[in-house]
């Protein structure tokens, strides 16, 4: 998939977010990586995956895409703090059940944090697009919910969210 086009999205969305709220000299990249934590968290409870103790099936794949996206959207973001802006897979496919994939996850995020490279981030964001593909998504599944979701976030600041 050509990611950058979604980074393009993503840089605008960034600097409308940032105008709209007068942020422009503020470092904001701390508060993505939390948001970026919360939002796979939100995913992770839409899938259900850790939940032994419980029969309810996952929600819907619709709603488990739009919590996928907003990750999308967070990491598309650090990486365009991080000076990122394209993405080529190259990392070796890690072999783990959804529940495995979301720690490795969490983990990938806490080296990112710490190491603010782009071997790391190239780390999460493989990770991240393995666990969309245990999920069942397709490289045109997440690019067309990217979209929608990107629109969606562009009407939430003109409406005051």
């Amino acid at each position: 998939m050509n990611w950058q086009t979604l980074f393009h999205m993503q840089r605008d969305l960034d600097h409308y977010i940032l105008q709209q709220h007068d942020l422009k000299n503020e470092e904001v990249f701390e508060k993505k990586v939390l948001a970026l934590l919360v939002e796979v968290g939100e995913l992770a409870n839409e899938t259900r995956c850790f939940k032994y103790w419980s029969l309810k099936p996952a929600s819907p794949k619709q709603v488990i895409a739009e919590e996928y996206v907003d990750g999308i959207h967070f990491i598309l973001s650090i990486g365009l703090v991080l000076g990122i802006e394209d993405y080529k897979e190259n990392v070796p496919e890690i072999k783990a059940d959804i529940t495995e994939m979301f720690l490795h996850i969490y983990e990938a995020i806490t080296i990112l944090k710490k190491e603010r490279t782009k071997a790391a981030f190239n780390k999460l964001f493989y990770t991240y697009l393995q666990l969309g593909d245990n999920l069942g998504f397709t490289a045109e599944d997440i690019k067309t919910a990217y979209i929608e979701k990107n629109k969606i976030n562009f009407e939430r600041q003109d409406s005051g969210y």
